[in-house]
């Protein structure tokens, strides 16, 4: 599986512990910006290298995913998003959620019942072992393939 990455200045430093993690777990990562800690970049480059990166490969069949980082994961996901066949789902940490099923179960909702093939960090929000857990999580998570999910999938 190739693991695309991209971030701006606020996900740089995650990205690259993350793309430490992947390599030591014998992913193929594919890095596609920032190279450098740039308080002047703008993520939606990055981002949607990324993004249009798994996108080709959904088109090809080329099993793939992406890991976005920015300072909330919202605006990288917004922008994964605009990529026909992307979904990207939002991971900000642990909350004061009311459920008492934990925090990462999101991840795992985004992979069984959403197959996201992208996810999306909030750096600003979550320690560096905390987004290493989550990516474990979300990389180990299948897709559930139960047919109400396969079918909610293809409209959109």
């Amino acid at each position: 599986m190739i693991i695309y990455l991209g971030a701006d200045h606020a996900g740089f430093a995650l990205k690259q512990k993350t793309k430490e993690f992947l390599e030591s777990k014998g992913y193929e990562v594919a890095d596609m910006g920032a190279y450098a800690n740039n308080d002047g970049d703008d993520y939606p480059e990055f981002i949607m290298a990324a993004a249009q990166a798994v996108a080709n490969d959904l088109i090809k069949g080329v099993d793939s995913r992406g890991i976005i980082f920015g300072g909330s994961g919202q605006g990288e996901a917004m922008a994964a998003n605009r990529i026909h066949g992307v979904r990207a789902a939002v991971f900000y940490g642990p909350s004061t959620s009311l459920r008492t099923d934990g925090p990462l179960e999101i991840i795992k909702l985004s992979r069984e019942h959403n197959d996201a093939n992208m996810l999306s960090i909030g750096a600003r929000f979550v320690s560096e072992q905390e987004a290493l857990d989550a990516v474990k999580l979300w990389l180990d998570t299948p897709f559930s393939n139960e047919e109400r999910h396969r079918r909610r999938i293809m409209k959109f």
